[in-house]
Order: structure tokens, then sequence, then C-alpha cells
């Protein structure tokens, strides 16, 4: 009996298990195009697919993989590809697998799967996922024309840094000092059902767009910087939703400075101008039928106006004065009677697809605690430094207005400290209406800060004996990178997880469009924290789709001679030792590097490498027997005296040794890119310089780097320059120096 019930509770068992093997299908998701999650305005005419897999059983391996591109989400789910059918390709690759089907069409929404076997014959598709072409040719914008509210005024390029500006650029005016315009254009649309409709926008220095009425996207600060005398980006943006057939419709744009124009007024780190703010924009609505209907940006069917936006800077702040709006101006049926004809402007840059990540609203902070100062003064604490604006609800009488100063540190009598963060930053708002409470947020600047002291108003909680305007509610915008977060730390230790919070603050609030130095004072991208800080941010976040742009910036800024200069997009030339280190500009030689080794994405490395070799090369004509030395050295390291150039490493250390790695990555580079000779002669130089490296800095008979500083020691065990078998002496002389100083880094 005992034998019958124990086969019986086996033969339940096995077929239990049969029926568990039979579902444990494996399943296909995070599917992507160009590393992005259904991309608009994707400008790679061969565009590369990436999925995963997940599976409940152990050992899954992908056998195999077949990509279907189709012009129609129900064919392609079915198993129909009009575009491209890749075919059963037996292989476990599922990373940035290109397409090569014929040629896509721009401005076009292409439909995917791909159906991946498993090695025991299991087969999986993914859920059908799309991507968008945007405009690869000049031609494609169909006759769009720059358009704006004025013609340039004075083009002041390179931007002068500090501020004293010479008498002759700017003869006692205001530099930069243009109205910010609206745009606005209204045309009907054939009674046809919308198949598709993209909007193709590029408005200088930043734009916010609306299609009747509605703001576009959750973007802030599109697009993004860059060297605007070669290239500016375009943003693609779906409208399909938002548009009427058979009715008028309105497009409208706003626009507002960034780095395009900086006026002279208030704070400003540069000063210069591109020439006045500027809209090009191409609109194409696909119908159902498969006919096309553009509207393109042109002085005949669009009007400018004025704006209530009445000072706009990068650097300054931003003042919006709500009784110059103009009610329903980007709604059909406006009266635009009085607005002007728009100024064509020729402009002739190469306009690219701004991919990847945008700028975007990342977190809402309240008000932690508030005080008032021995100013009289209310000052908003919201607890947490960050980069950002405020929003900010007010009500009073109109024509009122209200200043919002915002910084970082507070003076002893409790009011704001902008000394170090660039002085006078703030936001000021004049009310629209009476007795009405009117929420407000600026568009086209930011700032680092966690206090906002509250001027020519009152908080609705304080008495109001002079019936000055009141804040009925105020929050901090925390504004960065929208870059996804992919790691996270954490551990028993609440001091370390308190440095980790610290430092994911501080590199999302440097994540602009460039990664820059500081989200106040100077706002622009210092190279060596790219390579520096790289490894660091790409365990946080996923910045497959910045480091293009970076890339982008760097080669774009690039001289003739090959150097790179310290910050890109250059928008001043800097001098005295910051226009070139080449510890700054290594960042074109590793940042595409550790992208390769990050994500298995060659793209940078092969589109760059003959640039790159011509900062090599340039390299080279700075060298005297293998050694450069000039530039910034070891900045700011930990000494006595006033911070600055480097004092205990002699110059010629850092920069050597980066010099050195750089030569090393180029000869990795030439290998993978199938370049043998390169890669030979990368490898014998990189020989050569780490000889007359240890030469000229290694002392053999005391075991360390030149003056035995932590960095000198430190960079050469990092970058592999020791002579074998004497790790273990400088490794030794490093660590008796921080245990010397009680711990503590000098480097």
């Amino acid at each position: 009996m005992n034998c019958i019930i124990k086969s019986l509770l086996f033969s339940a068992f096995l077929a239990c298990s049969i029926q568990v093997c039979a579902a444990a299908k494996h399943s296909v998701y995070d599917t992507k195009v160009e590393q992005l999650v259904s991309p608009l305005g994707i400008d790679n005419p061969a565009p590369r697919f990436s999925w995963k897999t997940a599976s409940p059983l152990r050992g899954f391996i992908q056998k195999s993989y077949r990509i279907r591109v189709g012009t129609d989400s129900a064919a392609v789910a079915s198993g129909s590809a009009d575009v491209w059918d890749s075919e059963t390709c037996l292989s476990n690759r599922s990373v940035l697998v290109p397409f090569k089907g014929s040629e896509l069409a721009p401005a076009t929404t292409y439909f995917w799967t791909v159906a991946v076997e498993s090695g025991d014959g299991d087969m999986a598709v993914s859920p059908v996922a799309r991507f968008t072409t945007g405009l690869f040719e000049p031609s494609q914008w169909a006759g769009a024309k720059w358009i704006g509210l004025e013609p340039d005024g004075e083009i002041i390029v390179p931007f002068i840094h500090g501020i004293k500006v010479p008498e002759h650029l700017h003869r006692g005016r205001l530099i930069g000092r243009y109205t910010m315009p609206m745009l606005r254009n209204e045309t009907k649309l054939s009674n046809k059902p919308i198949a598709s409709a993209l909007a193709f926008v590029c408005g200088l220095g930043h734009f916010d767009f609306y299609v009747n009425g509605q703001r576009q996207g959750e973007h802030f600060l599109d697009p993004g910087w860059t060297k605007y005398d070669k290239e500016a980006q375009y943003v693609a943006f779906d409208i399909s939703n938002s548009l009427r057939p058979g009715q008028a419709n309105a497009l409208g744009v706003m626009l507002g400075n960034g780095f395009y124009n900086i006026p002279n007024e208030r704070y400003y780190k540069l000063t210069g101008s591109f020439g006045a703010p500027k809209l090009k924009m191409a609109v194409i609505v696909t119908y159902a039928d498969g006919t096309r209907q553009t509207i393109t940006t042109d002085a005949r069917s669009w009007r400018a106006a004025s704006g209530p936006i009445t000072y706009s800077s990068i650097y300054g702040g931003e003042d919006y004065d709500a009784r110059l709006e103009r009610d329903g101006w980007n709604m059909p049926g406006y009266d635009a009677g009085n607005w002007k004809k728009p100024v064509e402007t020729p402009l002739d840059i190469r306009l690219k697809s701004q991919q990847g990540t945008h700028l975007a609203v990342r977190h809402e902070l309240p008000v932690m605690s508030s005080e008032v100062n021995s100013k009289g003064f209310r000052v908003y604490d919201f607890g947490q430094n960050m980069s950002g604006i405020v929003r900010v609800s007010v009500k009073g009488r109109k024509g009122q207005s209200v200043r919002l100063r915002l910084s970082e540190l507070l003076n002893p009598d409790g009011t704001p400290n902008q000394s170090a963060s660039g002085d006078p930053f703030y936001l000021e708002y004049t009310i629209g209406a009476d007795s009405v409470v009117e929420t407000w947020q600026p568009q086209f600047t930011y700032y680092g800060f966690r206090y906002a002291q509250l001027e020519n108003g009152v908080d609705a909680a304080d008495a109001n004996p002079l019936s000055l305007p009141q804040v009925v509610g105020i929050q901090a915008l925390h504004t960065a990178n929208a870059a996804p977060q992919v790691g996270t730390f954490s551990c028993s230790k609440p001091l370390f997880n308190s440095i980790y919070n610290l430092i994911d603050w501080a590199i999302r609030s440097n994540m602009a469009s460039v990664l820059t130095d500081c989200p106040h004072r100077e706002k622009i991208g210092w190279q060596e924290q790219n390579y520096l800080m790289q490894n660091s941010m790409l365990y946080n976040y996923d910045l497959s789709s910045l480091f293009p742009k970076i890339m982008s910036d760097l080669e774009a800024s690039q001289w003739k001679q090959g150097t790179i200069p310290t910050i890109a997009p250059e928008y001043v030339l800097f001098a005295d030792g910051f226009e070139d280190t080449p510890e700054w500009g290594s960042a074109f030689i590793i940042c595409p590097w550790e992208i390769y080794r990050w994500y298995g994405d060659d793209t940078l490395v092969r589109r760059h490498y003959p640039a790159m070799q011509r900062y090599i090369d340039y390299l080279g004509t700075r060298a005297d027997n293998n050694i450069v030395a000039y530039g910034l050295g070891d900045w700011f390291d930990i000494a006595p005296g006033k911070p600055g150039r480097s004092k205990l490493t002699s110059n010629g250390v850092t920069a050597t040794a980066t010099y050195y790695y750089d030569v090393l990555t180029m000869s990795k580079i030439a290998g993978l890119l199938g370049k043998p000779d390169d890669a030979a002669r990368y490898s014998a130089l990189a020989a050569r310089i780490k000889d007359s490296y240890n030469k000229a800095f290694f002392h053999a008979d005391k075991g360390y780097y030149d003056r035995n500083s932590q960095t000198a020691n430190a960079i050469s065990l990092h970058f592999g320059l020791v002579p074998y078998g004497r790790e273990a002496d400088v490794l030794n002389a490093l660590v008796d120096d921080i245990r010397q100083r009680g711990n503590a880094l000098t480097a």
C-alpha cells in the first residue's frame, strides 16, 4: 500500500513538473532603439535595436533572434514586416543590432518586434514597439526659415570672460538686450483622419512649444547647449493627438536667451551673443490616406509679438510681467491683427536631432522651514542644495511685483549669500490681475540654491499692514537631466549612505545638456570631470545617449591644429593655461572608450577617430622628449596658501601620465577598429612615453615619484606607469603620506 501511495505521489509530482516546464517560457522586454525607449527624431539611417530576456529557468541562452520592422503596428504584431525582416539569425546578440533593411524615410513612425528563440527551442516575441525618424537632410525641412521678432544685432563670438567688456564692442550700449518673442501660426487642416503629426522644432536659445494652447512635453531648457556658430539641436514632438482635422489649429512658441544670447546685466560670467532669439520649425501631418500637409516657419504665415518675459538670462535670472500676457495667443481664433510679421534671418548651421535625455523637473521640494531675517525678509529653506527654480503662487494688486533671491548659503544676518555663486541672480514676477491667485515658474533660467528670500511681498501667514503681495504657496523644483537611474547604493553605515546621497545630488545638479562644473556661477562644461566622474555616474545613470552629445560638443570645439579646449561648447577663449590643458582635453579620448567598455557601443570611437588622432598628434607637438608639461596640472590640490595651480606636484606629472594613457587607449581603439598599423604605432609611442616619464619623475632609490605627493604616486599607479616590481614601494609611499597627514588627502 505504501508503495502504491509513493508511486501515485511521484506521478503527481512528475506531472506538475512537466506542467511547470511547459509553462516556463521566457519573455522579451525593455526593447530599445538607439538605447532609447520609443524614441522620436532618430537621425541615424541605420538605427540599432536592443532588448532583454527574462526566464524562470536557469542557464537561459538566446539561440536566435528575428527582428521585424514595418509601418503598420497590427501587421507587425501578426508577423508581417513591410520594411525589414532580418529572418532568423543564429546569434546570442541582443545589444545594438543594426538595421539592415531598405532605406528609412524621414519623419516616419515605424513599428517593430523581436522574436527570441531559446536554446531548447522555446520562442517568445516582444510587444510591438515604435521609433520615429527625424529629418536626415536640410532639404527635408521643406523650406522652413529662421524667424524672429528682431533682426540680429551685434554678434559677439567668442564671448568675453568677466564683466569688463571693451568699449569698442558695445559703445555704451547694453549687449544682447533683445525682446523675448512669442511666435504663432494658425493653419486649417484637411478634413481627413490624421495618421500622424510630427513637429521638428529648434528655438534658440531655448523654447517652449504649444499646440492649441497645450504645452508640448515636459522638457526644460530645450534644446541643449551647443556651439551655435556650427550646430544646433532640434527637438521632435508627436502632436498627433493635439491636432484637430478639418479645423484651424494654432502653433505657438515662446523663446528665451539661454547661452545663445547673454545680456550684460545683473550677474554674467560671460558676455556675448550669437544673435537675436529665433525659431525654425517644420510640422509634417500625415493623413490616413497617405497624403501629407506641411507647416513651416516663414514671414508670410507666422506672426510675432513681444511676450510677458521682460528679462531672460541664463546667468542673471528671469522677470515675468503677467500684465503683458496675451490671453489665448496660442489658441485658434486669436486676433493677431496687431502682431508683426516676423523677421527672416539667414543662419547656416547644422541642425541635429536632440537624441537622448532632456532636462526636466526631477523633484518638487516643499518648504522645510522659514524665518524672517534681520532685514525683515522672509527666507524659505527647502532643506536641500540643488539645481533648479521655484514655483510661486501669489496674489495682490495688478502691477505689484515680488522678487525671489536664491542662494546656497546665508550670511550671518540671515540674508542670501551669492558671493560665490553669481551676484545678483533673482526672479521677479509682476501680478497681472487684482486679488487672483497666480502661479508662475521661470522658463529659461536656473540656479544652484537651497534658500529663497522673498522681497517686496509677504507670506500669506504674515501680517500685511502695507498690503503687499502675498505668497500663498512656494515649492523648489529640482531640474536636471532626465537620464534614467539604473543603480543605487545603500549599506548599514549611515555615514556612507549620507556621503552617497550628497554626491548623488551634486551629480544630478550638474547633469544638464552638458556636465557642468556648477549650476550657478559658470554652468559651462569643464571637460576633466567628464571622465574623472564618468564611471561613477554610469553606475547610477544611463548616460548612453548623453555622451554622444558631449563628444559632438568636443569635436565642434576642436581647434584647427587639433587642440581640444578645456570647455565645450567653447563659448569663450580662456587664457593663462585655462584654454588648453591635457588633463581636461583628454576627455575626448577617454570618454568614448569608456562608453564602449560599458555599453559595447563603438559608434563614438568610430565616428570621432580621425579627430581623436588629430588631438594625439597635437599633444605630440607639445611634448619635449615625450614629456608634456603645460596646463593646469593637479588643479586645486590641498596645500598651504591660496588654492589654484598645483603646489605639491610638478606640472609635467599629470599631463604626461594622462598623455600616456591617451596614447595607450588609442592603441586599443585602433585594434578594435581593425587598424593594426595605428595600433602598433600608438603602442610603441606609449612605451617611449612610459620610459621618459620614469626617467624624469621616478626616484628609484626612494620608491616614489616627483616630490612624493599623493597625486604623483597615485596617478603613476593608476595608469600603470610604475616599473614592474616597484608597485609596492610606490603604494607604500602613498599610504605613508596619507597616514602622516592624519588620514587626509591632498590630491
